[in-house]
Protein backbone atom coordinates (compact mmCIF):
# COMPACT_ATOMS: atom_id res chain seq x y z
CA UNK A 1 0.00 0.00 0.00
CA UNK A 2 1.07 3.67 -1.05
CA UNK A 3 0.63 5.53 2.48
CA UNK A 4 1.68 8.65 1.08
CA UNK A 5 -1.07 8.76 -1.86
CA UNK A 6 -3.40 7.32 1.00
CA UNK A 7 -2.54 10.27 3.19
CA UNK A 8 -2.71 12.96 0.53
CA UNK A 9 -6.27 11.57 -0.67
CA UNK A 10 -7.66 11.70 3.61
CA UNK A 11 -6.18 15.20 3.35
CA UNK A 12 -7.93 16.51 0.03
CA UNK A 13 -11.15 14.04 1.32
CA UNK A 14 -12.00 15.75 4.10
CA UNK A 15 -12.04 19.53 3.46
CA UNK A 16 -14.07 18.64 -0.30
CA UNK A 17 -16.63 16.09 1.59
CA UNK A 18 -17.17 18.77 4.13
CA UNK A 19 -18.34 21.44 1.50
CA UNK A 20 -20.04 18.98 -0.37
CA UNK A 21 -22.07 18.60 2.66
CA UNK A 22 -23.01 22.60 2.54
CA UNK A 23 -23.65 22.51 -1.36
CA UNK A 24 -26.36 19.56 -1.38
CA UNK A 25 -28.65 21.50 1.12
CA UNK A 26 -27.73 24.83 -0.68
CA UNK A 27 -30.67 25.39 -3.43
CA UNK A 28 -29.50 25.94 -6.90
CA UNK A 29 -30.97 28.23 -8.71
CA UNK A 30 -30.01 30.72 -5.63
CA UNK A 31 -26.26 29.73 -6.13
CA UNK A 32 -26.30 30.02 -9.60
CA UNK A 33 -27.22 33.43 -9.19
CA UNK A 34 -25.15 34.40 -6.87
CA UNK A 35 -22.42 33.14 -8.96
CA UNK A 36 -23.34 34.51 -11.87
CA UNK A 37 -23.18 30.51 -13.72
CA UNK A 38 -25.51 28.85 -15.48
CA UNK A 39 -27.56 26.10 -13.81
CA UNK A 40 -29.95 23.95 -16.17
CA UNK A 41 -32.70 22.26 -14.11
CA UNK A 42 -33.36 18.81 -16.51
CA UNK A 43 -29.59 17.71 -16.30
CA UNK A 44 -28.84 19.51 -12.71
CA UNK A 45 -25.40 20.58 -13.37
CA UNK A 46 -23.82 24.11 -13.07
CA UNK A 47 -21.72 25.25 -16.40
CA UNK A 48 -19.05 27.28 -14.81
CA UNK A 49 -16.54 29.59 -16.03
CA UNK A 50 -12.38 28.72 -15.23
CA UNK A 51 -9.51 29.52 -16.42
CA UNK A 52 -11.10 30.41 -19.98
CA UNK A 53 -12.71 26.94 -20.19
CA UNK A 54 -16.03 25.72 -18.77
CA UNK A 55 -16.47 23.28 -16.84
CA UNK A 56 -19.97 21.23 -15.65
CA UNK A 57 -20.74 20.70 -11.81
CA UNK A 58 -22.96 18.34 -10.79
CA UNK A 59 -26.19 18.57 -8.24
CA UNK A 60 -26.40 17.19 -6.12
CA UNK A 61 -23.18 15.38 -6.01
CA UNK A 62 -20.22 17.31 -6.75
CA UNK A 63 -18.73 15.58 -9.36
CA UNK A 64 -16.92 18.28 -11.73
CA UNK A 65 -15.65 17.63 -15.23
CA UNK A 66 -14.61 19.37 -18.15
CA UNK A 67 -17.61 20.63 -20.51
CA UNK A 68 -15.96 20.29 -24.02
CA UNK A 69 -14.24 16.64 -23.49
CA UNK A 70 -16.34 15.12 -20.64
CA UNK A 71 -13.36 14.64 -18.54
CA UNK A 72 -14.02 14.16 -14.77
CA UNK A 73 -11.64 16.20 -12.47
CA UNK A 74 -10.28 14.09 -9.65
CA UNK A 75 -7.71 16.82 -7.66
CA UNK A 76 -9.65 17.38 -4.47
CA UNK A 77 -8.40 20.78 -4.39
CA UNK A 78 -9.81 22.03 -7.33
CA UNK A 79 -13.42 20.34 -6.74
CA UNK A 80 -12.91 21.70 -3.24
CA UNK A 81 -12.73 25.67 -5.03
CA UNK A 82 -15.49 25.18 -7.45
CA UNK A 83 -17.89 23.87 -4.67
CA UNK A 84 -16.55 26.27 -2.26
CA UNK A 85 -17.21 29.37 -4.92
CA UNK A 86 -21.09 28.32 -5.94
CA UNK A 87 -21.61 28.00 -1.60
CA UNK A 88 -20.29 31.09 -0.52
CA UNK A 89 -20.72 33.34 -3.74
CA UNK A 90 -22.58 36.79 -2.67
CA UNK A 91 -23.47 38.18 -6.00
CA UNK A 92 -21.14 40.77 -5.71
CA UNK A 93 -20.32 41.58 -9.55
CA UNK A 94 -16.34 42.58 -10.62
CA UNK A 95 -15.54 45.95 -9.73
CA UNK A 96 -12.38 46.48 -11.67
CA UNK A 97 -10.51 47.95 -8.78
CA UNK A 98 -7.44 45.17 -7.55
CA UNK A 99 -6.02 44.93 -3.68
CA UNK A 100 -3.08 43.28 -2.67
CA UNK A 101 -3.61 39.62 -0.13
CA UNK A 102 -2.72 41.77 3.01
CA UNK A 103 -5.76 43.71 2.42
CA UNK A 104 -8.13 40.63 2.06
CA UNK A 105 -9.23 40.32 5.63
CA UNK A 106 -6.89 37.83 7.54
CA UNK A 107 -4.67 38.07 4.90
CA UNK A 108 -1.77 38.91 7.51
CA UNK A 109 -2.33 36.00 9.08
CA UNK A 110 -1.70 33.63 5.98
CA UNK A 111 0.70 36.20 4.33
CA UNK A 112 3.64 33.62 4.78
CA UNK A 113 2.11 30.68 3.32
CA UNK A 114 0.88 32.84 0.42
CA UNK A 115 3.55 34.38 -0.19
CA UNK A 116 6.28 31.08 -0.31
CA UNK A 117 3.20 28.95 -2.42
CA UNK A 118 2.05 31.66 -5.35
CA UNK A 119 4.10 34.34 -5.39
CA UNK A 120 7.54 33.20 -4.76
CA UNK A 121 6.37 30.36 -6.93
CA UNK A 122 5.51 32.89 -9.56
CA UNK A 123 8.68 34.26 -9.67
CA UNK A 124 10.55 31.22 -10.09
CA UNK A 125 8.68 30.23 -12.82
CA UNK A 126 8.35 33.13 -14.96
CA UNK A 127 11.14 35.63 -13.67
CA UNK A 128 13.20 35.31 -16.33
CA UNK A 129 10.80 33.86 -18.96
CA UNK A 130 8.55 37.06 -19.74
CA UNK A 131 7.78 35.24 -23.44
CA UNK A 132 6.33 32.27 -21.81
CA UNK A 133 4.57 34.02 -19.31
CA UNK A 134 3.17 36.01 -22.03
CA UNK A 135 2.33 33.09 -23.90
CA UNK A 136 0.34 31.15 -21.06
CA UNK A 137 -1.25 34.32 -20.14
CA UNK A 138 -2.96 34.63 -23.27
CA UNK A 139 -3.69 30.73 -23.62
CA UNK A 140 -6.24 31.12 -20.88
CA UNK A 141 -7.30 35.07 -22.30
CA UNK A 142 -5.63 37.07 -19.52
CA UNK A 143 -5.96 41.03 -20.70
CA UNK A 144 -2.53 42.65 -20.55
CA UNK A 145 -2.12 45.46 -18.36
CA UNK A 146 0.25 47.92 -17.62
CA UNK A 147 1.85 46.82 -14.34
CA UNK A 148 5.88 45.58 -13.92
CA UNK A 149 7.45 44.30 -16.93
CA UNK A 150 4.50 41.83 -17.64
CA UNK A 151 0.90 41.75 -16.37
CA UNK A 152 -2.41 40.16 -16.82
CA UNK A 153 -5.80 40.15 -15.21
CA UNK A 154 -7.36 36.48 -15.95
CA UNK A 155 -10.92 35.65 -14.88
CA UNK A 156 -10.19 32.64 -12.39
CA UNK A 157 -14.03 31.69 -12.07
CA UNK A 158 -16.85 33.68 -13.29
CA UNK A 159 -16.89 36.46 -10.96
CA UNK A 160 -13.56 36.40 -9.70
CA UNK A 161 -10.49 37.89 -11.26
CA UNK A 162 -7.05 37.90 -10.59
CA UNK A 163 -3.85 39.99 -11.82
CA UNK A 164 -0.59 38.22 -12.54
CA UNK A 165 2.42 40.64 -11.89
CA UNK A 166 6.09 39.89 -12.97
CA UNK A 167 9.26 41.69 -12.72
CA UNK A 168 11.84 40.62 -14.45
CA UNK A 169 15.28 40.14 -12.23
CA UNK A 170 18.29 42.06 -13.72
CA UNK A 171 22.31 41.96 -12.09
CA UNK A 172 21.10 43.93 -9.00
CA UNK A 173 17.82 42.72 -8.41
CA UNK A 174 16.22 39.32 -8.32
CA UNK A 175 13.04 38.28 -10.19
CA UNK A 176 9.63 38.89 -8.16
CA UNK A 177 5.95 39.09 -8.74
CA UNK A 178 2.82 39.79 -7.15
CA UNK A 179 -1.16 38.72 -7.62
CA UNK A 180 -3.59 41.27 -6.94
CA UNK A 181 -7.68 40.46 -6.77
CA UNK A 182 -10.42 42.46 -7.41
CA UNK A 183 -12.05 44.31 -4.57
CA UNK A 184 -15.47 41.94 -4.77
CA UNK A 185 -13.26 38.65 -4.14
CA UNK A 186 -14.04 38.34 -0.53
CA UNK A 187 -17.30 37.77 -1.39
CA UNK A 188 -16.34 34.37 -2.52
CA UNK A 189 -13.46 33.68 -1.04
CA UNK A 190 -11.82 34.15 2.64
CA UNK A 191 -8.05 34.68 2.87
CA UNK A 192 -6.94 30.56 3.70
CA UNK A 193 -9.00 29.69 0.37
CA UNK A 194 -7.31 32.53 -1.99
CA UNK A 195 -4.32 30.58 -0.94
CA UNK A 196 -5.48 27.81 -2.83
CA UNK A 197 -6.33 29.49 -5.18
CA UNK A 198 -3.55 31.31 -6.44
CA UNK A 199 -1.72 27.82 -6.16
CA UNK A 200 -4.17 26.06 -8.35
CA UNK A 201 -4.58 29.60 -10.51
CA UNK A 202 -0.46 29.12 -11.35
CA UNK A 203 -0.41 25.73 -12.15
CA UNK A 204 -3.18 25.95 -14.56
CA UNK A 205 -0.94 29.17 -16.28
CA UNK A 206 2.14 26.70 -16.68
CA UNK A 207 -0.01 24.16 -18.28
CA UNK A 208 -1.41 26.89 -20.39
CA UNK A 209 -4.50 26.43 -19.45
CA UNK A 210 -4.66 22.50 -18.97
CA UNK A 211 -5.09 21.11 -15.09
CA UNK A 212 -2.65 20.37 -13.22
CA UNK A 213 -2.02 16.20 -12.03
CA UNK A 214 -2.72 16.67 -8.70
CA UNK A 215 -4.52 13.88 -7.11
CA UNK A 216 -4.58 14.97 -2.93
CA UNK A 217 -4.76 18.21 -1.68
CA UNK A 218 -2.10 19.93 -2.96
CA UNK A 219 0.64 17.02 -4.81
CA UNK A 220 1.24 16.09 -8.34
CA UNK A 221 0.67 13.06 -9.21
CA UNK A 222 2.15 11.05 -12.27
CA UNK A 223 -0.93 9.45 -13.12
CA UNK A 224 -4.35 11.21 -15.50
CA UNK A 225 -6.93 13.24 -14.01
Amino acid sequence: MNLQAVREDRQGKVPFEFIRSTYKECEPLKMAELSGVTYDKKSQVFVVTFMSKEYIVSYPEGRVFLKSENIEVEAYAIKTIFLRYLVNAKGIPPTGKSITYKEIPGGHVYYSNFYNRTILKLAKIYGNNIEDFRRAAEKVRGVKTKIGDAAYKIQFLNNVYLTFIIWQGDEELPSSANILFDLNTTYYFDAEDLAVVGEIAIAVLKGHGDLPLWKGLYQRKSTSL
